[in-house]
């Protein structure tokens, strides 16, 4: 398919898909990066949009750069490639997955998306990292006094939880499709459905796929998911 290497903002991105006046951006997870959007690109370009997936600090051509992959840092990118996309498409989606989906859900609320996709969406990360802290042996008190400590999972930081303490999702007014892997260890199914239920999102559960959703069973789960979904948007902007 056509492919076109830009940069946003100082941010490498690519352009996915034959023109069109409609398009989704694709806001990738942890250990990921822009080129892996190629598998949901290819779907939604068969519906009618493009799609612009971009790396996020310290993944894909941004690893050994200085910026952290940290919520700042993840709103001001996708508040500059929103900032790019907005003026220049008529119709405008997302699409994000894991940690791209809890950036989403801080930089993205008063924006004017008409669907979203969320795959293994991490909506409930004051969990995520409280179970983190859990794991490590690593107490509240002792993430105040120390501010950061490394652990085998990832750093934490005191100013980054304290973050999520004070930034609850309390708006999310889009059209949102939600593929959940019952298998998660990430999130817990009850905060799924708890965001589901709170703005009023469409929840698909596999009853066998965790997170990553990686195993080779899992393609066609997810392509199948895509699909629906991606026919409904393109038949709301027809």
């Amino acid at each position: 398919m056509k492919t076109e290497k830009l940069t946003v903002g100082g941010i490498p991105a690519i352009l996915w898909g034959e023109p069109s006046d409609r398009i989704f951006i694709y806001v990738h997870g942890k250990m990921s990066r822009k080129e892996y959007a190629g598998f949901f690109a290819e779907i939604a370009e068969e519906a009618g949009f493009q799609t612009l997936s971009f790396d996020l600090p310290e993944h894909g051509e941004r690893i050994g750069r200085p910026e952290r992959c940290d919520v700042w840092n993840g709103i001001r990118d996708l508040n500059a490639i929103a900032n790019h996309v907005f003026p220049r498409w008529k119709h405008v989606s997302l699409f994000a997955c894991s940690l791209g989906a809890w950036f989403s859900l801080q930089a993205y609320g008063n924006r004017a998306f008409e669907r979203c996709l969320f795959q293994s969406p991490v909506v409930d990360m004051k969990w995520l990292v409280e179970h983190m802290m859990l794991w490590s042996g690593v107490t509240e008190d002792a993430l105040r006094e120390k501010r950061e400590i490394p652990t085998q999972i990832d750093t934490l930081r005191w100013d980054y939880y304290r973050y999520i303490l004070d930034h609850p999702v309390t708006r999310w007014p889009f059209r949102t499709c939600v593929l959940y892997g019952a298998l998660d260890d990430l999130q817990p199914r009850e905060s799924v459905e708890r965001f589901c239920g709170s703005f009023g999102a469409a929840l698909t559960v596999s009853p066998q796929s965790k997170h990553a959703f990686l195993e080779p069973s899992d393609r066609e789960i997810t392509e199948k998911w895509l699909r629906a979904a991606l026919d409904e948007a393109a038949g709301a902007v027809l």
